[in-house]
This record gives structure tokens, sequence and C-alpha cells, in this order.
């Protein structure tokens, strides 16, 4: 499982932000949606109402917006500095085969930058089509029957957070499914064997 990218899907959940010098061989922008446009997605996607109810943290719930923008900011800065560890942790374990893998530029001296800027765009449009799958669904369940939906979702008052809830709860779900079944494959790949001989000797 990726704990970050559970982080991100969860979207509201506040992230650890590591200091500017853990970033230090990362490119300093990665292109992809803002959070600002992520929110105004979120806030499509969901409803008005179902955004004011999983973000608002005030009474009238106008904070929403704003608490939104904020935790996809925090997220994202979590999963740059998980994404940096992660090819950090590659290079280390073959330099030359990192270079080859990621490097396009005449020394292959762009492969950290390349590989962090392609491992980031890969889990962040994850993390988008895990939230709109997630919205398809509850938006199913809920047409269903609204009064179930929100008494199995809602954990407010009058339970008008319930589609929030539930989108959050979907979209964790299927990272945690992805993130399994690739660890489950990997798992499966064939090892290569260290001493050929050896088992070779005590498979006769």
């Amino acid at each position: 499982m990726n704990p970050i990218k559970t982080i991100l899907t969860m979207t509201a959940t506040a992230a650890l932000a590591l200091p500017a010098a853990a970033l230090a061989d990362a490119p300093s922008t990665t292109k992809g949606p803002s959070s600002a446009k992520q929110c105004k997605t979120l806030r499509t996607q969901m409803g008005a109402d179902a955004f004011k109810a999983a973000y608002g943290t005030n009474t009238s719930k106008s904070n929403a917006f704003g608490k939104c923008v904020s935790a996809l900011s925090k997220a994202a800065k979590a999963e740059r500095a998980s994404t940096v560890d992660g090819c950090r942790a590659e290079r280390a374990a073959d330099a030359a085969a990192f270079a080859a893998k990621y490097g396009t530029g005449k020394k292959q001296a762009n492969a950290f930058g390349k590989c962090v800027s392609a491992s980031a765009k890969k889990d962040a449009a994850e993390v988008r089509s895990d939230q709109r799958s997630a919205v398809k669904s509850c938006r199913q369940e809920r047409g269903e029957d609204a009064n179930a939906f929100s008494a199995k979702y809602g954990t407010n008052a009058n339970k008008r957070n319930a589609f929030g809830k539930c989108v959050s709860k979907a979209a964790k779900a299927k990272a945690e499914d992805r993130d399994d079944a690739a660890e489950a494959a990997n798992n499966d790949t064939p090892q290569n064997d260290t001493n050929p001989g050896q088992s070779k000797k005590q498979s006769s």
C-alpha cells in the first residue's frame, strides 16, 4: 500500500510537509492541475452542498473551498516528498540503470528530474481516476435510496456530509485495492537466482 497516495486520494486529510532541502534534487514544478482547479472540479462533481459539507469547518461552511485547496496543497507536498524518496532509492540501487531508464540528455544528467516528474504524473492521474470513479459510484448509490445513503455515510447532525464521506471512503478503497494488486504482482515476479550453481546442486 502507498500511504501517501491514500492521503492524496482522501484529499481532506492533512499531510506532513518536508523541509525544502529534502526536495533539492527534484525539479521545482510538476505539470498538472493546480489545487484550486482540482477543488473546482471536485465541487462540480460532488455538488455545492456536498462539497461544503465535506470540507467546510465553520458554521456557514463558507470556508469549504479554501480548506479543500489547503488540504490538497499539503497532500501534494507530501506526495512529492514520497516520490523524491522513491527515485533516490531506485537510483541508489543501480545508478547506471537508473540513468539509462530516465535520462534523456547527452549525459543523462536529467534522469532524477525525469523520474520524479514521471512518477508524480502517474500518481496524480491515478488519484483523479479514483475520485471520478468514487463520485460516480456514490451518486449511483444515493440515487437508489437517498435516506439509506444518508444514514449509512452521514456523520453530522443533518447527515449533509454523507456524499463527501462516501466519496472519501470509496476513493480510499480503490487506491488501496490498486496498491495491494501492484504489491501482489511484484511479489509474484520471479527473482533472479543469485547462485545458480548452488540451486542446481540442491535440486539434484
